[in-house]
């Protein structure tokens, strides 16, 4: 049976992290091939590589890459170019999280989150997309970014400042790349139940319950829910979709 992905590649930054794991799922369920790149070592990566191979089974491929250097991103383009030849999906889903407000903030923790944040999705969906272009491949582009891209989170304001950033940046790739088919949008969760938030709610249920009962539809989404919406964004079917922000945030911005 032809499932939605097939002979398609799937490239995904951040992609050990719940998000990342998440992501690289539901695009194997629908027959891509996955290549994931993060920080970890590979031997962390292991395991869950085969566990996309034994449970769909797809291709499946795992690079430790700075993200934040955009000649270690090149290289490891260039490497999945030979290995399936050039990805048509690419999801930017690096991100790391500095819990501070600006006065205490140092300026390597600054600097670091915008580099990770902003210039790494800038290095990966560039490079990934001069490839489109030059073979003239249409293609789909997903940023993860954040209801924090418009909502201030006063401990949190190098990861707002960085979002907001992503999104002006999914705008104008947007439009340089529509006459290209090549198809720009950004996925805006909210409070989700993984990451950093995730490990302070395992260990702090009233805080859940806090979480909850802010967000109007008094539900904290899953990060398989935020990778269906991914998903969907690059459903074959989609054709004109770009320089969009699919927020999905239960109402919080209604209240906010």
């Amino acid at each position: 049976m032809h499932k939605l992905f097939s002979n398609k590649t799937v490239v995904i930054s951040g992609g050990l992290g719940d998000i990342g794991r998440a992501i690289a799922k539901e695009f194997a369920r629908g027959g891509a091939n996955i290549a994931l790149c993060d920080m970890r070592e590979k031997e962390e990566a292991h395991a869950f590589l085969e566990e996309l191979r034994r449970e769909y089974p797809v291709e499946c491929h795992y690079a430790q890459v700075d993200v934040s250097n955009a000649d270690a991103v090149e290289e490891w383009l260039d490497e999945m170019e030979i290995k399936w030849g050039v990805a048509t999906i690419i999801v930017a889903n690096a991100a790391t999280v500095t819990l501070a407000g600006i006065l205490e903030m140092t300026s390597q923790q600054w600097t670091r989150e915008l580099r990770v944040n902003l210039d790494g999705a800038f290095h990966l969906t560039q490079l990934a997309a001069r490839k489109l272009v030059e073979k003239k491949l249409p293609g789909h582009i997903v940023f993860v970014g954040s209801w924090a891209a418009h909502a201030v989170h006063a401990n949190l304001p190098a990861y707002c400042v960085a979002k907001a950033g992503m999104r002006m940046l999914c705008k104008c790739l947007a439009l340089e790349l529509a006459p290209h088919q090549v198809l720009v949008n950004e996925i805006a969760p909210g409070y989700v139940d993984a990451g950093l938030s995730g490990k302070i709610w395992e260990h702090q249920p009233d805080l859940v319950r806090e979480a909850t009962e802010k967000v109007p539809i008094k539900k904290i989404m899953s990060s398989a829910s935020v990778a269906w919406e991914v998903a969907h964004l690059c459903h074959p079917n989609n054709e004109h979709i770009t320089g969009s922000t699919l927020l999905m945030d239960g109402g919080l911005s209604l209240r906010s």
